[in-house]
């Protein structure tokens, strides 16, 4: 069974930076870690689960939901079978549980922010919190 972990999770004042690490091993006979995409993912409380970010496996398609457009940055070491998110300059509404997940895609499921359906395989999260 694929197994996905998140780090990097904290809290952090409004305008500050964290960088998530998603490790992904235990992959099905056959397969290579860079086959598929991962996407991450935010759940606020009360609120549904939202992509933010997708890399495909070759990193040739990165994707980025408009709400963190221009603040949060993903990339992958294949190599490490870990994927990055960089945010800056958080916002206390980008407060939530960020998951990474990956399907059986080679590109990203579009649109990302309601693409959470369409994959099989999660992590356990890690905690933003963004307040002052």
């Amino acid at each position: 069974q694929l197994q996905l972990v998140e780090s990097g999770g904290g809290w952090v004042q409004p305008g500050g930076s964290l960088r998530l690490s998603c490790i992904f091993s235990n992959f099905t006979s056959g397969e290579s870690s860079d086959d598929y995409a991962i996407t991450w993912f935010r759940q606020a409380p009360g609120k549904e689960r939202e992509g933010v970010s997708c890399i495909s496996g070759s990193t040739d398609i990165i994707q980025y939901a408009d709400s963190v457009k221009g603040r949060l940055t993903i990339s992958r070491d294949n190599a490490k079978n870990t994927v990055y998110l960089q945010m800056h300059d958080l916002l206390p509404e980008d407060t939530g549980i960020y998951f990474c997940a990956r399907g059986r895609f080679r590109g990203c499921v579009l649109p990302i922010e309601q693409s959470a359906a369409s994959y099989p395989y999660w992590g356990q999260g890690t905690q933003v919190t963004v307040s002052s």
